[in-house]
């Protein structure tokens, strides 16, 4: 079945998974032993503390292999090896999701409840059939993602925010907010980063707004990218700050690290959750001021969804050009009126018409993304800033993606044009030493 059927939505929780994840019914013999293991292991390894990971990793596979081979004299050699398998994730991973975690055409795994795992794959929704053990076990799994950053997740902190060691976001959520049970979301990250010919190659972009973007970065507009939930903003926000020069300070801010960037000089900071007293807390905002401080060249807050708003437009009016950030809206004009109540939202009894004179001024382009029907991501628009007109911001597009058809397998198909309007920062591009070509700008409209 298709992702996308032109005469009904799909019914996503009747997809069935790929057998790269399909697992075998165990056997009550081989649940015993798995759970006898894990407890004997549990007791051993307790012999050998300060080992590294590696050598950990040896000690199981050493210690389980005698221990199978006296209890699990009535398991098949398959069997075994799944049941050392299971407990080398059970300890030294994330347990029975780690197969998914592991899959590098998995985008997203998503716990609901012990028993419901469903997981994101070439843009589709599936249902996993591996299952935790009861409520618990999902709680252990979450303890051990948050507990190595200084997070933590209990009654009376029953959401959290964090990342797995190679940068994947995660969020947790626990009874009594969650009814079903312990909830864990994974939004995963690729070990290495895309770059700007992966999302080419990917039909996000088109190779003239690679180029486009490319010079916009190099030349220090402030750039906003916009787009809805899962639509691919911090991989392009990732793409986009791999164009800053290598010799050019850069600060990141975000709630969870996620950003890769190769360049040398770089400072990356991360917001932090009030403490079991609920004191402590430092937010986007406080680390967006505090970088002002920093001598940074370039400022990349990873989400703006609050207050820090106003003093990131401030920033990038006050002689902080080249700034990145990305925030949720549905089009480039809803970027815009969220941001109105973004900064609204400091605290300041700011009139509208400062405001929008403070966002036309401090923003030169937005990129809008979108994640389509057929699971694919594509940058829709990059929108210029104009300026004011009365009391309106002015926008105007520059590239935008033209949907034409859908094929009989659920695929979207168009193209990427440009509107032919020339930017009014072309003539900053240029003298920054980049060559527009007129090409860019040959468009149909």
């Amino acid at each position: 079945m298709s992702l996308f059927n032109r005469n009904r939505e799909p019914n996503r929780t009747q997809e069935t998974e790929s057998n790269n994840h399909a697992i075998a019914v165990k056997s009550k013999e081989s649940t015993e032993i798995e759970s006898n293991l894990h407890s004997y292991l549990l007791e051993e390894l307790k012999k050998y503390p300060g080992q590294t990971l590696e050598e950990e990793n040896k000690k199981i596979e050493e210690l389980g292999q005698s221990f199978l081979e006296e209890e699990g004299s009535r398991l098949t050699f398959e069997e075994k090896k799944e049941v050392l398998r299971y407990i080398k994730d059970e300890l030294l991973a994330f347990g029975p999701i780690t197969p998914l975690l592991e899959d590098n055409a998995i985008s997203e795994v998503m716990v609901n409840g012990f028993q419901e795992i469903y997981y994101e794959k070439n843009g589709k929704i599936l249902r996993s059939s591996i299952t935790f053990h009861d409520d618990q076990h999902v709680l252990r799994v979450i303890e051990k993602i948050v507990a190595p950053i200084g997070r933590r997740v209990d009654e009376s902190s029953p959401m959290v925010d964090a990342r797995l060691p190679d940068g994947s976001r995660v969020n947790a959520i626990i009874p009594p907010l969650a009814l079903k049970g312990p909830s864990l979301t994974i939004r995963k990250f690729s070990d290495k980063p895309f770059t700007i010919h992966d999302l080419v190659r990917f039909g996000t972009v088109s190779s003239d707004m690679a180029e486009f973007l490319d010079v916009c970065v190099k030349s220090k507009l402030n750039i906003f990218i916009s787009g809805g939930t899962g639509s691919g903003k911090t991989s392009t926000l990732n793409v986009l700050s791999s164009f800053i020069p290598n010799s050019e300070r850069i600060i990141t801010i975000e709630d969870a690290a996620e950003l890769k960037l190769n360049q040398d000089h770089i400072v990356s900071l991360e917001s932090r959750p009030p403490n079991i007293e609920g004191k402590g807390q430092i937010s986007i905002r406080d680390l967006t001021r505090n970088a002002l401080r920093m001598r940074p060249d370039r400022i990349v807050v990873g989400e703006v969804r609050g207050a820090e708003a106003l003093d990131m437009l401030q920033a990038m009016n006050t002689g902080h050009d080249g700034s990145l950030s990305t925030g949720h809206a549905n089009s480039p004009r809803d970027m815009l009126s969220r941001l109105e109540t973004m900064v609204l939202m400091s605290g300041f009894d700011l009139p509208v018409r400062a405001i929008r004179e403070q966002i036309a001024s401090a923003i030169d382009v937005i990129v809008q993304q979108a994640r389509m029907r057929d699971g694919t991501r594509k940058i829709t628009h990059v929108t210029e800033v104009l300026g004011m007109e009365g009391d309106t911001i002015v926008l105007q597009d520059i590239f935008v993606f033209q949907e034409s058809v859908i094929s009989e397998e659920g695929k979207i198909e168009g193209r990427y044009i440009s509107t032919g309007i020339r930017p009014r920062f072309a003539d900053k591009l240029e003298l920054n030493g980049y060559k527009i070509p007129a090409s860019w700008f040959a468009g149909e409209w």
